[in-house]
């Protein structure tokens, strides 16, 4: 076998924690697994630990490292000191030629961080996103602006998010439109048409004719965001109970493994007819799910994503998103979170069709199911290229 370091194939190490992670970089792992040109490097750091367990080999994932880091109720503080610090040590002993981050979470800061601890190139895939308010949502938006300083390749989901990093710096050669690999992923796991719906009331036909006739009646909800714990999620679950008590809707909620939702979530929730409260779903179970439902209210943030490449409309249960474009679209609402704004927007989407048809009708605005190719073919160039690939192409922490 040739030594030769120019016919090595680059290895990249893909961080991941979160089922959300494992979701968009399975596209990635699976694609450089497929090829010569990378040798894929899986390691999780078990933040989501339960979550993934479940799912990494259906997506197609080997995972070559597999770190421990969650303690009950630790602080944020905690978690990221130990994830910098353990992937810290991976990283000296694998010696990768780059780290791929996904998204805006703990792990993702603390792999970004730790690799340019250890002068290694970062690529972030889903950069750009913004609110705008650094602590909302927490502590995501602060995580994913860090990771904007850091990264050398910023592969944007959508032309808005690219704007927004070339807005705040970022050379415009190192930021590339690719679309959203949930997109790329969600098309591939309903092609395998195994996955199971939690609703209980069986197929229906989701048609035009259906919907004028009768109108949604299937509501998938998730909940989790930080910000919203506590009594604005007790006031979610309110409103939930008012819907359901109409009498004509069925809704799902897989819960959250966080104490701090099910411990709110379950007494205002648990025996209640009309909702079903289920564990947390694997994902062909969820995208089976996703396609039953007629609507989605969430404060989730790739949902806001796989709702509208679904013709589902969703209405987002925040006060800010990073996916403005779903909303510019028509596809999603940013309703906030009070239980009023809840019922009568839920209630306006069951009850008249013509404005159910125009927000199921609005198109996708987060990809067409390629952008693993497109990020591979951008890295697979830039490695080829005789040309150094450092920290960063250009700007203040150039290494060229």
């Amino acid at each position: 076998m040739s030594t030769d370091p120019s016919t090595m194939p680059v290895r990249a190490m893909l961080v991941l924690g979160t089922r959300p992670e494992a979701i968009k970089l399975a596209p990635l792992a699976r694609a450089m697994a497929s090829g010569t040109q990378f040798d894929p490097v899986v390691v999780t750091t078990g933040q989501h630990r339960e979550m993934l367990h479940q799912m990494l080999g259906m997506l197609g994932i080997d995972v070559r490292i597999a770190l421990d880091v969650m303690r009950s109720r630790q602080r944020l503080s905690d978690l990221t000191a130990r994830l910098v610090r353990e992937l810290g040590e991976v990283l000296r002993a694998q010696r990768p030629d780059l780290v791929v981050v996904q998204g805006d979470t703990t792990t993702a800061l603390a792999g970004a961080l730790a690799a340019f601890y250890e002068k290694i190139p970062v690529a972030h895939v889903e950069a750009g996103l913004r609110t705008g308010v650094v602590d909302n949502p927490f502590p995501e938006e602060l995580n994913r602006t860090l990771i904007g300083r850091i990264a050398r390749w910023h592969f944007a989901p959508t032309p808005t998010a690219a704007r927004h990093l070339t807005d705040e710096g970022v050379a415009e050669e190192q930021v590339f439109t690719t679309g959203n690999t949930v997109i790329d992923n969600l098309l591939w796991v309903l092609a395998e048409g195994t996955g199971s719906s939690a609703f209980r009331t069986g197929a229906r036909a989701c048609d035009a004719e259906l919907i004028r006739r009768a109108g949604p009646k299937r509501i998938l909800v998730t909940l989790h965001r930080r910000e919203n714990q506590g009594e604005r999620m007790r006031g979610m679950g309110r409103a939930l109970t008012r819907l359901a008590a109409r009498g004509d809707v069925e809704i799902v909620l897989p819960l959250h493994k966080s104490p701090a939702v099910r411990d709110v979530l379950l007494p205002e929730l648990e025996g209640h007819r009309g909702i079903t409260l289920v564990e947390p779903l694997g994902y062909l179970d969820f995208a089976a799910t996703l396609a039953e439902c007629d609507l989605v209210l969430t404060d989730s943030g790739g949902i806001q994503e796989e709702a509208p490449s679904l013709s589902k409309p969703a209405l987002v249960l925040r006060t800010t998103t990073e996916r403005p474009e779903a909303v510019a679209a028509g596809a999603a609402r940013l309703i906030g979170t009070e239980p009023e704004a809840i019922v009568s927007n839920a209630e306006q989407l069951l009850d008249d069709p013509v404005e159910y048809r125009k927000m199921a009708g609005a198109g996708n605005p987060f990809g067409d199911g390629r952008a693993a190719a497109r990020i591979l073919a951008q890295l697979a160039e830039d490695f080829a290229a005789d040309v150094p690939v450092g920290l960063t192409a250009s700007g203040p922490y150039s290494t060229a």
